[in-house]
C-alpha cells in the first residue's frame, strides 16, 4: 500500500538514518522502535507528508487515506466536544453535499436520451454508493461508542473543549482519527495520555477494526498485544521482522549471536590463508597454491555484524536519607473545586520503604492528590508528612517546562549547587548527553530526551520520598527498564502516578484506586488489582441489587435446597446434619445482615452526596461524616466478604 524506498534524513549535515527502505501493507500492524532520538517520529512525519526526507521517496497510491496523531497538537477552542468530532465526518458532509448539487442538476435537465444525461446518473450512483460504504446512517453511534470508549461521559460531550486538559484534547484528537476510519494509522505516543481502561479500549479498537497501522509506543504490553510486525531504528539502519516486540527481542539476540560466531569463524579461515600466502608467497614450489589461496581471499564475501547500540544511561538515585516510620498519612483528605467533588475521605498511611501505585481514570485526582501531598493546593482533612521526608517530584508535565532556548548543559548549570558543578559534563554524560550533545538546545530534543533531561534534575538532591507522575512518558523501553530497576533499588519510598502496567508489574507492591470520588487501597501488585478489579465489579453489583439477584454464598446454598455435598450429608449423624444446617442458617443471616448494614451506609452516603451538590449552606461537619461513612463502607464490604467466604466453606463441607 505505502512503498518506502531509500529514505535518509539529515540534520546539520549529521545523518539520522540512511537507506531506509519497506513497505507497508494492508492490516500490517507495525511497532515503529528504537532508543529516543532515533528518527521514529520524524520517520511518521515523512510517511504522513508533513517533513521532507533528505533523500529517497515514499510512494502513497492516490486513494489511500492516511490518519496521523502526533505526540503534541492544538485543538480548535470555539466548538464543543461532540461538534469537534464531528469534523471527522466531513468527508461524509462533502459527499451530500455533492450527491444534492447533482440531483439538483438531474432535476433541472431535460436531454434524457443524451450520453451527458447518463454519465450524470451513473456519477450519482457511484456517490451514494460511496456514501453508504462510509456509514453514513451510523454516525452519532460510533462516536458515542468512541468516545465512550476514551473514557468520556455522555454529559461530557456538549462541554467546550476548553474546558479539557491537554490529555482529554490529545483523546478527542484521537476519536476524529479513529473514526475517520483511515487506510493507514500513524500513531505517535497514543497512550502517554490514557489511564489502563482507555488503553485497552484501544487495544481492542485497533486489533479489530483498524486497517494498516503503525504506532510509536514505549508500552511494551501495548504494542506486544496489538502489533504482528516490528521495525527497528538503530544506528541509523532499519531492522525490518515480521514478529511482535517481544519475539523481535529474542530473535534480534539470536541473529547478532550467529552473526558473531559466523564472523569469527570467517577471521580465523581470513588469517589462516593470510598467513600461509605470506609464508610461501616466494616459494616457487608452492606458487600455484599461493595463486590460488589468493583468488579465494579476494572471492570471500566478508561478513558483517549488524551495529547494536548499547549505549544507555547509567541512573543511579543517591542514597535516601533516612526519614520517619510513617512518610505519608492521609486521614479524610478532600478535594473539590466548586461544584465537582474530585475525591472524598481518602485515608491510607504509607510506610518508609514502601514503593506504591496511583491508578484510575484520568480526572479522578491522582495529580490532585499528588499536588496536595506536596503542599501546592489547599485541601480537607488531615494530611501529615513524616518526620525527616525530603520530597523528589517529577511533574507529568516536567519536560514541557524546561526553557527550549538553554542548551542542555546551561539547563543543569543553573540548578546545580556545591561539588556537582564540576561534574556536570560527566552527569550528562551517564544520561547520553556527552560531547556535542551537551550543546544541543533543549528545543530540538525528542520528547524522550527532554524527559531524561528533567529526570538529571531530580537526581542533583538526595531525596528520601520519590512522587513520579507519569515518569515513563516519551522514554524508550531500555530507559524505562533502567528507571524501572533504579526505583527497584532505591532505599526511600515512592509513589508512582502511571498508566503503564508492564512499568508497574514487580515494581509496586501496594495500588492505590481513585475512582467515583474515592481512594481505594489494594494490596498486591498492578496484575493481582487488575484480576480484583473484575471480581469486585462482580461483587458490587450483586451488593447494589441484593433483590434482584441473590449473594454468590446464597446462590451457592439455598434453605429449601438440598446440601451442595448430599454425599458427606449422608455420612453424618442426624444430630451432626442439624447442627451443619443450624451453622448454615446463622452464616446466611450473617451474610443478609452485612448486605443490609452496606445498603444502608450507601443511602446515607447518597442522601449527603447529593446535599453536597445542592449546593448552598452546608453543616460543617458534612465532610467529616461522608469521609467516616465512606471508611464505614469500606469496612462493611470487608466484613461481608468474610461473612460469604465462611458460608462457602461450611457449604462445600
Amino acid at each position: 500500500m505505502i512503498s518506502v524506498q531509500n529514505l535518509s534524513v539529515e540534520f546539520n549535515c549529521v545523518p539520522l538514518f540512511s537507506g531506509a527502505s519497506f513497505v507497508i501493507n494492508k492490516k500490517d500492524k507495525i511497532a515503529l522502535v528504537g532508543k529516543n532520538g532515533a528518527g521514529k517520529s520524524t520517520m511518521l512525519k515523512i510517511i504522513a507528508g508533513l517533513q521532507s526526507p533528505s533523500g529517497g521517496t515514499v510512494a502513497v497510491p492516490a486513494d489511500t487515506v492516511i490518519g496521523y496523531l502526533p505526540q503534541q497538537m492544538v485543538l480548535a477552542d470555539s466548538t464543543t466536544v461532540r461538534d469537534e468530532v464531528k469534523k471527522a465526518f466531513s468527508h461524509i458532509s462533502r459527499l451530500q453535499a455533492e450527491i444534492a448539487e447533482a440531483n439538483d442538476e438531474i432535476a433541472r435537465r431535460t436531454d434524457y436520451d443524451s450520453p451527458e444525461y447518463a454519465k450524470l446518473i451513473e456519477h450519482v450512483t457511484l456517490l451514494n454508493e460511496h456514501l453508504v460504504m462510509a456509514g453514513s446512517d451510523n454516525c452519532d453511534a460510533e462516536m458515542e461508542k468512541t468516545l465512550i470508549g476514551l473514557g468520556f461521559e455522555r454529559s461530557d460531550f456538549d462541554r467546550p473543549t476548553s474546558e479539557f486538559s491537554g490529555g482529554w484534547r490529545m483523546r478527542i484528537e484521537l476519536a476524529k482519527l479513529l473514526l475517520r476510519r483511515p487506510d493507514v494509522l500513524l500513531l505517535d505516543e497514543p497512550t502517554n495520555h490514557l489511564d489502563i481502561e482507555s488503553i485497552q479500549w484501544l487495544e481492542n479498537f485497533l486489533k479489530t477494526k483498524a486497517n494498516a497501522v503503525m504506532l510509536v509506543s514505549h508500552d511494551r504490553a501495548f504494542i506486544d498485544n496489538i502489533t504482528n510486525r516490528t521495525i527497528e531504528i538503530s544506528c541509523g539502519k532499519i531492522y525490518d521482522y515480521s514478529v511482535n516486540y517481544s519475539k523481535f527481542v529474542e530473535l534480534r539476540k539470536e541473529r547478532v549471536e550467529q552473526q558473531t560466531r559466523a564472523y569469527l569463524n570467517q577471521q580465523k579461515q581470513i588469517q589462516d590463508t593470510e598467513e600461509f600466502i605470506e609464508r610461501f608467497r616466494y616459494k616457487a614450489t608452492k606458487s600455484v597454491q599461493v595463486q590460488s589461496r589468493i583468488k579465494q581471499l579476494a572471492k570471500i564475501e566478508r561478513i558483517e555484524i549488524d551495529e547494536v547500540d548499547n549505549s544507555h544511561i547509567n541512573l543511579k538515585f543517591p542514597p535516601a536519607p533516612r526519614s520517619g516510620d510513617y512518610p505519608v498519612i492521609a486521614d479524610g483528605v478532600s478535594k473539590s473545586y466548586g461544584d465537582h467533588l474530585v475525591f472524598s475521605g481518602a485515608t491510607f498511611t504509607i510506610k518508609r520503604g514502601e514503593k506504591v501505585a496511583f491508578v484510575g481514570k484520568n480526572g479522578e485526582g491522582k495529580s490532585t492528590l499528588v499536588k496536595c501531598i506536596m503542599g501546592e493546593i489547599p485541601f480537607e482533612g488531615t494530611l501529615k508528612i513524616g518526620h525527616n521526608v525530603k520530597i523528589g517530584y517529577f511533574a507529568q508535565n516536567q519536560a514541557q517546562l524546561l526553557d527550549g532556548e538553554l542548551t542542555v548543559f546551561d539547563t543543569i548549570d543553573r540548578v546545580a549547587v556545591g561539588d556537582i558543578r564540576t561534574k556536570i559534563r560527566d552527569l550528562l554524560g551517564a544520561f547520553m548527553f556527552g560531547g556535542e550533545a551537551s550543546d544541543k538546545k533543549v528545543k530540538v530534543l525528542s520528547g524522550g530526551e527532554k524527559t531524561r533531561l528533567a529526570m538529571i534534575k531530580l537526581l542533583l538532591e538526595p531525596v528520601n520520598l520519590l512522587i513520579l507522575d507519569e515518569p515513563t512518558n516519551h522514554l524508550d523501553m531500555r530507559t524505562k527498564d533502567i528507571l524501572k530497576a533504579a526505583i527497584k533499588d532505591f532505599n526511600g519510598t515512592v509513589i508512582v502516578v502511571s498508566h503503564d502496567r508492564e512499568f508497574l508489574d514487580g515494581l509496586v507492591s501496594k495500588v492505590y484506586e481513585f475512582g467515583g470520588g474515592r481512594v481505594r487501597e489494594h494490596l498486591g501488585g498492578i496484575y493481582d488489582f487488575l484480576e480484583a478489579k473484575k471480581i469486585e465489579s462482580l461483587r458490587q453489583l450483586e451488593v447494589a441489587a441484593p433483590a434482584k439477584a441473590a449473594s454468590p454464598a446464597k446462590a451457592a446454598v439455598k434453605p429449601d435446597a438440598e446440601p451442595a455435598d448430599s454425599k458427606s450429608a449422608a455420612r453424618r449423624s442426624y444430630f451432626e446434619q442439624k447442627e451443619h444446617e443450624r451453622e448454615v442458617k446463622r452464616r446466611q443471616k450473617r451474610v443478609a445482615a452485612c448486605e443490609a448494614e452496606i445498603s444502608d451506609i450507601e443511602g446515607q452516603i447518597k442522601g449527603l452526596e447529593e446535599q453536597m451538590a445542592a449546593g448552598g449552606d452546608l453543616p460543617a461537619d458534612i465532610y467529616d461524616r461522608h469521609a467516616e461513612l465512606n471508611k464505614k463502607l469500606e469496612n462493611a464490604m470487608s466484613v461481608w466478604e468474610l461473612a460469604c467466604n465462611d458460608l462457602e466453606t461450611i457449604t462445600n463441607e
